[in-house]
């Protein structure tokens, strides 16, 4: 039963990895993967002579870093607070409603930002119009494009993490609970004391896996946001390496930057989960 599985991991996962080879060579189609000539680091250092690659590495890391800040307590304190709902009929009808977003493309959210947030037809500038108050042009300043991005992908994936830790809040001993409620324990020691640390590790694993997203911001989201005039902290890896790898067809220089992102990637998890494990006693 295994097999299929192995060998889907071998073909489409492991065996592509082959193609790395083409951040170190001077790659072209007539001679291929294999035959094209040998050339080293030198697209490595192509890359890291680039102030505007730095500044690309730098964007992916701070919406990256930003979105993980925000956005992974949220599904939490979501679920903690359902957790306590009693009326079942309300409690799974806001599952629903935090759920759909999930299921939406990045072109369906970037259609309902841009008809929030759009200078001239953005259901809140309208409003602000009504008001006799002067047009904010959210998409096209860094400070408000940065918390629209972030804003727009906690919304969109919060209900599914919130469904991963109301399975986990279902292993957690009710009679836990009845105790600590006996001894007097307010309804915030209870989660402080009881909730919280019965899901400590899917939280860990949840963040060891988030760690391993930190130099990925996603391709759909920035492509359908970004604009040319926030495009010096919209510009990311994803889009970098579609403007220049495809676009412009070198094909070497973007494999080495997508290299260096994985490189990255897989280190931050194994630190991830190095401090999770040494931690793992004192998190709560």
């Amino acid at each position: 039963m295994l097999i299929p599985v192995i060998a889907y991991y071998i073909l489409f996962k492991y065996w592509p990895m082959g193609g790395l080879v083409i951040a170190f060579k001077n790659y072209n189609f007539a001679d291929g993967i294999w035959h094209s000539p040998w050339v080293g680091m030198k697209y490595f250092k192509l890359l890291f002579s680039s102030a505007s690659t730095l500044q690309i590495i730098w964007n992916t890391f701070w919406l990256s870093l930003l979105s993980l800040l925000v956005g992974f307590p949220v599904p939490i304190i979501l679920a903690v607070l359902l957790n306590e709902v009693r009326k079942s009929w309300f409690k799974k009808w806001v599952q629903t409603i935090v759920y759909l977003p999930h299921f939406f493309s990045w072109v369906i959210v970037s259609g309902i930002v841009l008809s929030l947030f759009a200078t001239d037809y953005g259901s809140i500038n309208k409003v602000f119009k009504l008001l006799h108050m002067e047009p904010i042009t959210f998409l096209y300043e860094s400070h408000s494009w940065i918390a629209i991005f972030v804003g727009s992908g906690v919304w969109k994936e919060m209900g599914f993490s919130t469904i991963i830790y109301l399975a986990a809040l279902t292993t957690i001993d009710p009679s836990l609970y009845e105790s600590a409620c006996m001894d007097g324990a307010t309804k915030w020691r209870q989660i402080w004391h009881i909730t919280l640390p019965g899901i400590r590790h899917t939280i860990i694993l949840l963040l060891i896996l988030a760690m391993g997203r930190v130099m990925e911001v996603g391709f759909d989201q920035v492509y359908n946001l970004q604009n040319s005039a926030v495009a010096d902290v919209s510009e990311v890896i994803s889009t970098y390496i579609y403007k220049i790898g495809l676009g412009s067809s070198q094909f070497s220089l973007t494999t080495a930057m997508g290299l260096f992102e994985s490189v990255i990637s897989c280190s931050l998890v194994l630190i991830a989960n190095q401090i999770a494990r040494k931690f793992d006693q004192a998190l709560f």
